[in-house]
């Protein structure tokens, strides 16, 4: 049968099929030219990064808060099914009108070629020539297939054995053309997994440093919690050891190992730089703006401290928050160095990736630790966390302070010289305040008899002098506090409780060393961090 308009009947999943193929293809290609390059990012790539430039800024916290280190997984996977899913929708129209749904494909090329040419680190010739290649070859393909479908009718095409050998003919060619595309994502994917800048990193070795604390040993002994096993609380002191805190089963470590520190950022491509091609240049409102190479700084006088970093979008009780080791030079020594005018108020600090975060100069001069960091927890940063380089503020939310893959410290005044959350909501100045969450238990459901309440307090930049539980609404009860090394540090906490069967409600709160009270008034993380109690509920058998 032939259709009203001249051509053979074919199905709608066909005619979709053709545009969804080609949509397909052409993210397929750019994948691949992005991956076997460092010169461009992919269409996928750049059109998440606009979305996340445009998207207001409660928005964004809510899939923080929702999706936590998934959201960029979310993200690019819901980009890629919806542009498939929009060549299908072309492929429809294009039964129908052809040159309008052609014209649209190649809009939407162009859409992808300005995302791309938005990315800083692809150049504007790149980004043309990726998105035009892109375009045509998934054009060509949306072609070749409507052309396959719209041939027309011949005298034998009530024969059923030619309609068959027709949609075979088409379902070949759309299957043929369906795994070159996925040929070409499986080839990026493993051109993505090029190990150049972690071999290097891995073969870097960073200077010792004479002033070592009984930390080091503790972190690289005590901090696995695989074997630990849970047991009956020590008898009450004034402080317990690392060891201690480890043998209570699940409670966080006091040094989080860098594969479970948290990870937020704006990057939906982490930037992998070479130390030798990288350089950090300090300008803006300076008497001697300079540039300091990788190597120059590993020459300096680095510096080892425990900080803890906290992302403002975590809810009370929330997983981003974590305690490192972190080596590197004090802010204070380079910006010095650079001879700041009198007028000079900020530090913007800019990323290799666009991300830009600002904070007061005062900081870097008020005796808290803030660094240009090169290593975390003994070892050169990971790639995901800001090899070569990243900023470590202590006391500061991430989102004005915590620069990862670092490429420029500019020196300038605080009004009109906004960071990129700032604009989206968030508050310019952004101390974090005291919290404290309850890891232990993490069953809801518990024997009756002696067991651990554990968990982590906070409170940069005094540190926690108190920490207290509440079961049911009834008096608060002070906890063993675990040894802390620095008021910018977290500190675990630890109670031995006789639990009764029964429902139970139990809350936390801390006190810092300056007699400050968390919070138990409820306010979510925007626009400058959550605050209230952690509180669970537990069912004891």
């Amino acid at each position: 049968m032939i259709n009203n308009l001249g051509f053979k009947g074919t199905s709608r999943y066909q005619e979709a099929l053709s545009g969804m193929v080609g949509a397909a293809l052409a993210l397929a290609f750019g994948e691949l030219v992005a991956s076997a390059t460092n010169k461009t990012t992919s269409l996928v790539l750049a059109v998440g990064e606009f979305i996340v430039d445009i998207t207001p800024g409660d928005v964004v916290r809510t899939s923080i808060e929702t999706l936590g280190n998934s959201q960029k997984i979310v993200l690019l996977s819901s980009i890629t099914i919806l542009s498939i899913l929009f060549g299908g929708f072309l492929g429809l129209l294009s039964q129908r009108y052809s040159d309008l749904s052609y014209t649209l494909f190649i809009l939407f090329g162009v859409f992808g070629g300005w995302t791309l040419n938005r990315d800083p680190l692809t150049s504007t010739t790149a980004a043309l020539s990726l998105s035009a290649m892109a375009t045509l070859i998934g054009l060509s393909a949306f072609v070749f297939l409507n052309n396959v479908l719209d041939q027309p009718a011949s005298t034998n095409f009530e024969d059923p054995k030619h309609r068959y050998a027709d949609r075979r003919q088409f379902l070949s060619w759309a299957t043929g053309i369906s795994v070159a595309a996925g040929t070409m994502t499986g080839a990026g994917r493993f051109l993505l997994k090029d190990d150049t800048v972690q071999s290097i990193r891995e073969k870097i070795v960073l200077p010792t440093i004479e002033e070592k604390t009984s930390l080091e040993n503790s972190a690289s002994t005590s901090t696995d919690l695989s074997s630990s096993v849970t047991t009956t609380l020590p008898d009450e002191t004034d402080f317990l050891t690392f060891s201690e805190m480890n043998e209570i089963k699940g409670i966080s470590p006091y040094i989080t190992p860098n594969k479970d520190f948290y990870r937020i950022d704006t990057a939906l491509r982490v930037p992998t730089i070479e130390p030798a091609e990288w350089s950090l240049t300090l300008d803006g409102l300076v008497e001697n703006p300079y540039e300091l190479s990788y190597e120059e700084i590993l020459e300096m006088d680095l510096t080892k401290k425990d900080v803890t970093l906290t992302c403002v979008s975590n809810e009370i009780g929330g997983p981003l928050v974590g305690n490192a080791v972190w080596t590197g030079i004090p802010l204070s020594d380079i910006i010095s160095r650079s001879k700041p005018l009198s007028r000079a108020q900020q530090l913007m600090c800019h990323s290799v990736d666009g991300f830009t975060a600002g904070f007061p100069i005062e900081n870097i001069f008020d005796g808290r630790t803030a660094l240009l960091a090169v290593g975390m927890n003994g070892r050169p940063l990971p790639v995901i966390h800001g090899f070569p380089a990243r900023l470590v503020v202590a006391g500061l939310y991430g989102y004005v302070s915590a620069v990862k893959w670092i490429k420029r410290i500019e020196l300038c005044t605080w009004d009109g010289n906004d960071g990129y959350w700032i604009p989206r909501g968030w508050s310019k100045k952004a101390p974090i305040k005291i919290s404290s969450r309850i890891d232990v238990p993490r069953e809801r459901k518990i024997n009756s008899g002696i067991n651990a309440i554990a968990g982590v307090a906070w409170a940069p930049l005094s540190g926690v002098k108190t920490v207290e539980v509440s079961f049911d609404s009834g008096p608060w009860e002070e906890c063993n506090l675990g040894v802390s090394l620095s008021g910018e540090s977290w500190t675990q906490w630890a109670y031995k409780w006789d639990a009764v069967p029964g429902r139970h409600e139990i809350k936390v709160r801390a006190i810092d060393n300056n007699g400050v009270v968390q919070s138990s008034s409820i306010a979510s993380p925007a626009p400058n961090g959550a605050e209230g109690y952690h509180q669970i509920s537990v069912r004891v058998v």
